[in-house]
């Protein structure tokens, strides 16, 4: 903590428990106490010396830490699953602090996924109105013609969402095996964003992998890999987010 008053929503997030949109979600369901007494004001702003307890557990104040980690297919994005399949955590062996991932990739879909215990830098990355770009590289069953993939930078409809793509590049097409390989750029990252929005098109994705986030790439890794961020890589981000601001 600083030694200015935070809200507390951030303090959380900064103590790597969570990210700052669910210590949001805890402080409204009063599990959150702050001098042992339940806080479930959002904006409660809290002293250096002050208190915290989530879910009856004192908070502590880990170092900020950020990973890169290459995700394969076949592993949840979540720290632990009821039904015993591979979960990031799972590939993070060395890692001892209390650690999330920034936003999620799919079961089926492989690629670049930042880790982090700073709740402030996650929610920078991760929400819309920072815009930072992430890189998809899809394969998808069938041949669009161009005015088809043209609807991907006007938006597509899928159930009460309007997904877009504001790149797209066709990477390849296979006329014999009827696919066609997209690079796609977006900004939003809604659940299931590409394959829900080539699926409307009529399109099915049959491979994903993002490629890139913001300035980070895969170079260097293999899938199940990963390796921390280098404080400039971790700056760069930030600015990158801030700018776009």
């Amino acid at each position: 903590m600083t030694n200015t008053h935070e809200r507390l929503q951030k303090v959380i997030a900064q103590s790597g428990v969570t990210s700052r949109r669910k210590a949001e979600q805890l402080i409204l369901d009063g599990k959150v106490k702050v001098n042992h007494k339940v806080v479930t004001t959002l904006g409660t702003k809290v002293k250096p010396d002050d208190t915290i307890e989530v879910d009856g557990v004192p908070l502590e104040k880990e170092a900020p830490v950020y990973y890169l980690l290459y995700k394969p297919r076949g592993v949840i994005t979540s720290l632990k699953d009821d039904k015993g399949r591979k979960v990031i955590t799972d590939l993070l062996g060395e890692v001892e602090e209390r650690v999330f991932p920034v936003g999620r990739l799919d079961y089926d879909t492989s690629g670049i996924l930042v880790i982090t215990n700073d709740g402030e830098f996650a929610n920078l990355l991760m929400h819309p109105r920072y815009q930072v770009d992430k890189e998809y590289v899809a394969k998808i069953k069938g041949i669009p013609e161009k005015a088809e993939l043209a609807q991907l930078r006007k938006g597509v409809r899928s159930e009460q969402d309007i997904l877009k793509a504001v790149h797209y590049r066709i990477l390849e097409t296979d006329k014999k095996k009827n696919h066609t390989i997209l690079q796609l750029t977006l900004r939003e990252g809604k659940n299931r964003h590409v394959r829900r929005m080539m699926e409307a098109l009529g399109y099915p994705v049959l491979k994903l992998k993002r490629e890139k986030y913001g300035l980070l790439t895969l170079d260097g890794l293999r899938p199940g890999e990963y390796r921390p961020l280098t404080p400039k890589e971790v700056k760069q981000m930030r600015q990158l987010a801030e700018r776009n601001c």
